[in-house]
């Protein structure tokens, strides 16, 4: 076996690029993004809105975002650390979570552009299928889902916050086949069912209700360590549902973000203060009378 060495050229460097800095970082597709904001061009420069999710470990941020030529422009946003304020304090990144989260984009943006009475949404959840349609004078948002790099699984937190926005009033293109409940028959593939009953169950935390419990019964040491958060807030598996509901009626009543704390007093500085003519003298005649003190000694 004849080993050929590949050399270099000249060519070859004077012809090489490097790759965007979010491409070498591993934080932007920009095959999808280019895919998802490009616009046609017959709109005349109209935005087209994306709606964006992204999961860290501690929160669950939502977005309504649209593109220009100096760079990505936030119509709205909302965090999953706001759900303490409408009665989640615990469990900020699960699925019931996600759910909220996008629900409470959804209430947020429709009432800053003047839908929210128009485009209601689903008020009573039951995990069913749902599409906005037009109603009135104005067409209902619309915008497009962006996962960035997550996976696309079926059930993933990601489609829980699509659905929280569905649900609030937002037009997503969407089908069931990503979220909890879907299934596909293993000898018929092309045979699919959707449960709408388990989508809801998830919305609602019942998965975790069922674990917290048989946790709690069988391995106590386990669940005081894994659910220290919800003891110490006093949340037990039955009160998770009337939970998630309160916290819909209350995303509802009031969804706006709170006002930006403001500083208020001078901001800190390093900087030596200048010392006056008088201060000055003064400290010159203190080392004189100093140094005379230690030579009359």
């Amino acid at each position: 076996m004849v080993f050929t060495r590949v050399i270099k050229s000249k060519g070859y460097f004077k012809r090489y690029q490097t790759q965007f800095r979010r491409r070498f970082e591993g934080k932007t597709d920009y095959q999808q993004r280019r895919a998802m904001i490009v616009q046609d061009k017959d709109k005349y420069g109209s935005p087209k809105y994306r709606f964006v999710v992204r999961i860290t470990n501690k929160d669950i941020i939502c977005q309504v975002v649209y593109s220009e030529i100096e760079g990505d422009r936030v119509l709205a946003a909302a965090y999953a650390h706001e759900l303490p304020r409408y009665g989640i304090p615990v469990g900020l990144t699960n699925y019931p979570a996600a759910y909220a989260t996008g629900l409470l984009l959804a209430r947020r943006l429709l009432k800053k552009v003047g839908l929210d009475k128009d485009y209601a949404g689903v008020e009573d959840v039951d995990g069913k299928e749902y599409h906005v349609e037009p109603e009135g004078e104005r067409r209902p948002f619309k915008c497009h889902l962006d996962i960035g790099l997550r996976r696309s699984t079926t059930g993933a937190r990601v489609f829980g916050a699509l659905k929280g926005a569905v649900d609030g009033g937002l037009n997503i293109p969407h089908s069931v086949k990503r979220f909890p409940g879907f299934s596909r028959d293993e000898e018929e593939h092309k045979k699919t069912t959707y449960d709408a009953e388990a989508h809801c169950a998830r919305i609602f935390g019942a998965d975790i209700a069922e674990y917290m419990t048989t946790l709690k019964e069988e391995e106590p040491e386990k669940y005081q360590k894994k659910f220290s958060n919800y003891i110490k807030a006093n949340i037990e598996a039955e009160n998770l549902e009337s939970m998630y509901e309160e916290a819909h009626e209350a995303i509802r009543k009031n969804p706006e973000a709170l006002p930006k704390k403001t500083y208020e007093g001078k901001p800190k500085s390093y900087k030596t203060p200048k010392i006056t003519a008088a201060e000055r003298k003064a400290r010159v005649i203190a080392k004189k009378q100093a140094l005379i003190m230690e030579l009359s000694q």
